[in-house]
């Protein structure tokens, strides 16, 4: 938090299946890997494009939450399918030692394109809408806490969750 790389709108994908397209899946991958992470963005490690990586499985960050399929998504878009909201708890690469209890919607769309370029649709709830949200909120320059309707639900992992061992965050 406070590189400003982090606030901009990162740039649409136009060419797909490139080396180059290759080679930044491959250290997201390695990167989300590396930290146990339900998701990272591209932005997240200093390159400006529409891009998210994603999935969960037997994840020990994430014990209790169902199985989200790894995704690549690139130019997603996200349409949410009610105006139902709930709110959990977040942490983030970008924002480290921190948590905060954040809205999201509970049921969404998502579209996008694979690292091929073909399109596709998925229709979810819960978690694995939570995860796809926060992640492609990094592709529009918004951090976790800007979605934080209750300040004092803000704050480091210690104070909020004492003698916790927490993971690490996403």
């Amino acid at each position: 938090m406070g590189d400003g790389r982090l606030l901009e709108k990162a740039r649409p994908v136009t060419q797909f299946g490139t080396p180059e397209v290759a080679a930044l899946l491959a250290d997201m991958r390695d990167t989300m890997a590396h930290l146990n992470g339900a998701g990272l963005a591209a932005p997240q490690i200093g390159v400006a494009l529409r891009v998210v990586i994603f999935g969960v499985r037997a994840n020990p960050r994430y014990p209790q939450a169902a199985e989200v399929p790894d995704t690549v998504l690139i130019n997603p878009i996200l349409e949410p399918l009610a105006a139902d909201q709930d709110e959990d708890w977040e942490g983030c690469l970008s924002v480290p030692g921190m948590r905060g209890l954040v809205p999201r919607f509970r049921h969404l769309r998502y579209s996008g394109s694979d690292q091929h370029g073909l399109r596709f649709e998925r229709i979810v709830e819960g978690f694995h809408a939570r995860v796809v949200q926060h992640e492609c909120d990094h592709l529009d320059g918004i951090l976790y806490p800007m979605r934080i309707r209750d300040m004092r639900k803000f704050g480091f992992n210690e104070s909020l969750f004492p003698g916790e061992d927490l993971p690490p965050e996403d």
